[in-house]
């Protein structure tokens, strides 16, 4: 079976078919950073990061793109709140963006344009609009889209035009529901938060931006476009309206994310309950059971964001990694490089990238493997610990990738395992002199430091519960 997609524009999960044979086209919306990312805005970026790596792993070149936003009212609101410029509020969340995606294992794309590094791209685009009929500027400068003048507004969202009537006519524009492609300048702003144009100095509106960048970066026409569902309306649908009246044939495919909710509402720095990657790490939290976390439920489910969900997800990635060093140790790490990933595995991930279907595939092999390990039977332990590698590797979570060591992290394994061995040598002793009360009694105590140990034909193994 080859990959499925859930396409929003019909509705329905849809084979991938490129426009270019062995070619993939792929467009995110990326963040507008007016604030430090968290993890609700993390998800897209994570859920885009398995699609792509599957992508590859499936024999296509793909070209991905993902923007950030880097202007925009509340990056201006920051700047004017805090006394800075508004660029260099923009620039520093950049950069804890970029920190939080790298921290998550997350590849950087082909591109990521920043939209002022596009503004003739824009005006371009705007200027096609309005000599087609479907834009019109003002007197004061702002040019708007005139949603009247194109028929199949609403196809992405499903929305009737008459259903979005706005309650109350804004400025110059001619209908309620029309929407800004240019904003005028206006007096107290930020002489650098304008440039010129054929209507006079300002700076794009949010949704002209995408439109422009895509067709910069992919062309007329490409084959994928993503986003949370909390942009489906009104920028998607935005998007796509704009896109179709300059005569682009712009997304081939529409994949819309799930939300990531805490207390079953949607996390936003406006309520204030937002939660860092930094800020978990400090509860405990690793960064890859954070990436586990979000890769393990399906992308386009919503989910409730708990610690104690967290924590279970942490319990279940140290299970899968225990498993697969403690397979490097045993059998040495050459034979855990080159497995093949399970029938059941691939089914799962070209089903609309079903990943709790995928990650059931991996703990099921792992223990299998597991059970072969304690068996002795060393044929079927590397099978199955190369298996589990190459399936993590897939969905960015491999153990021994080298990209989640952590030099505090090896220290103290270090002495952990130097700890435990002592323990074992001594065990070993009290066993070789009958004596297993005492043999039993270090094992017990291991035990509640959460450390389990289990005998097998090649002598004692311990995982960290």
């Amino acid at each position: 079976m080859s990959l499925r997609l859930y396409d929003t524009g019909t509705r329905s999960i849809r084979d991938f078919q490129p426009r270019k044979p062995g070619h993939a086209g792929v467009y995110l919306c990326g963040l507008t950073v007016q604030g430090p990312p968290h993890i609700g805005h993390l998800r897209s970026g994570v859920s885009y990061d398995v699609l792509i790596r599957w992508l590859r792993r499936s024999g296509y070149d793909v070209t991905y793109v993902r923007n950030v936003t880097d202007i925009d009212d509340k990056i201006l609101v920051r700047g004017e709140e805090q006394g800075r410029p508004w660029w260099a509020i923009a620039y520093e969340n950049e950069r804890k963006l970029a920190r939080d995606y790298a921290a998550l294992n997350v590849a950087p794309p082909t591109y990521e344009p920043r939209a002022t590094g596009h503004i003739t791209q824009m005006t371009d685009l705007i200027a096609s609009l309005v000599e087609r009929g479907h834009a019109y500027a003002t007197e004061s400068g702002d040019v708007w889209f005139s949603v009247s003048s194109w028929a199949d507004y609403g196809e992405l969202s499903h929305r009737r035009p008459e259903d979005m009537l706005s309650s109350a006519e804004t400025g110059a524009k001619r209908d309620s529901r029309d929407f800004g492609l240019w904003k005028a300048h206006k007096p107290g702003e930020p002489e650098d938060a304008a440039w010129t144009s054929p209507w006079g100095p300002g700076r794009p509106g949010w949704h002209i931006e995408c439109s422009a960048m895509a067709r910069r970066y992919l062309g007329d026409a490409f084959d994928i476009h993503g986003g949370g569902t909390d942009i489906m309306f009104p920028h998607h649908e935005n998007e796509l309206a704009q896109s179709r009246a300059a005569g682009l044939d712009f997304a081939k495919y529409w994949v819309h994310n799930g939300m990531l909710n805490l207390s079953g509402t949607k996390m936003s720095k406006s309520l204030g309950n937002t939660l860092s990657v930094a800020a978990l790490g400090e509860k405990g939290f690793s960064a890859a059971a954070v990436r586990y976390y979000l890769t393990s439920v399906q992308y386009r489910s919503a989910v409730d964001f708990s610690e104690e969900a967290l924590a279970e997800a942490q319990s279940a990635w140290e299970r899968l990694s225990n498993f697969v060093h403690r397979t490097a140790e045993a059998l040495g790490t050459e034979a855990t490089i080159g497995g093949a990933l399970a029938p059941e595995f691939t089914a799962a991930m070209d089903d609309d990238l079903n990943t709790p279907a995928a990650v059931a595939v991996l703990h099921e092999t792992a223990r299998e493997g597991n059970a072969a390990l304690d068996a002795g039977d060393d044929a079927a332990a590397a099978r199955a610990g190369a298996g589990v590698r190459a399936m993590l590797d897939q969905l960015g979570l491999d153990p021994l990738d080298p990209h989640w060591d952590d030099p505090g992290d090896a220290k103290l394994t270090g002495a952990v395992d130097a700890l435990v061995k002592l323990a074992l040598e001594q065990r070993a002793e009290a066993r070789a002199r009958k004596d297993y009360a005492a043999a039993d009694r270090i094992r017990d105590d291991l035990a509640h430091a959460g450390i389990t140990v289990k005998d097998t034909p090649r002598g004692p193994v311990w995982t960290v519960d």
